[in-house]
């Protein structure tokens, strides 16, 4: 019998208000520069990046993000302007807090010696937490001209994320599986 993977990644989810507004301005990239990606996942700030899991042991991945989310208060988020990683990604940017890299580091790690989930990449480069609004298919002509819409554009907006968010992928795009309250505050 094969065993089925799913994909996986864990994330911090905003409020509706800002989901509302982030989806927003994903629509502006849309209409103005033909960029449709970000619209395949919720607004969200990645804590462990995309992985495979075996369907059949999903409980185990619910249990060890449960209790590690039961460990942790909920953290203020501050979002402030935006941020690019050219030539292809535009993002809301993510002010790093000392709780934001700290819960990030530690779920990493605990990820990696619970269940033996690791990503290389992440491991190597320093955390750059965002928001995505425009990419992967944002051409380096499209880029340039919603870099240059956007760059300067104020931005102020924060908000508490009350639980980390697990989100599964369908085949197509990224939906929420589970969510996992912090610790009450």
């Amino acid at each position: 019998m094969s065993q089925t993977n799913d994909r996986f990644f864990v994330a911090l989810l905003p409020s509706q208000a800002i989901q509302d507004y982030a989806n927003e301005v994903k629509q502006v990239f849309v209409d103005r520069y033909n960029s449709r990606a970000a619209l395949k996942s919720p607004p969200h700030i990645t804590l462990q990046p995309p992985f495979e899991w075996r369907t059949a042991t999903h409980s185990d991945l619910s249990a060890t993000l449960n209790e590690f989310a039961a460990q942790f208060a909920p953290i203020p988020i501050m979002l402030s302007g935006f941020g690019a990683f050219a030539p292809r990604v535009i993002y809301i940017n993510v002010i790093k807090s000392a709780a934001l890299l700290t819960l990030q580091t530690a779920l990493m790690h605990r990820l990696e010696e619970s269940l033996g989930i690791v990503n290389l990449s992440a491991k190597t480069r320093s955390y750059a937490p965002h928001m995505t609004v425009g990419f992967r298919d944002l051409t380096p002509e499209n880029f340039r001209a919603a870099w240059a819409e956007f760059q300067s554009r104020p931005l102020e907006l924060e908000f508490t994320a009350t639980h980390l968010t697990l989100l599964r992928h369908d085949g197509h795009q990224w939906s929420v599986d589970t969510k996992f309250a912090f610790l009450a505050s």
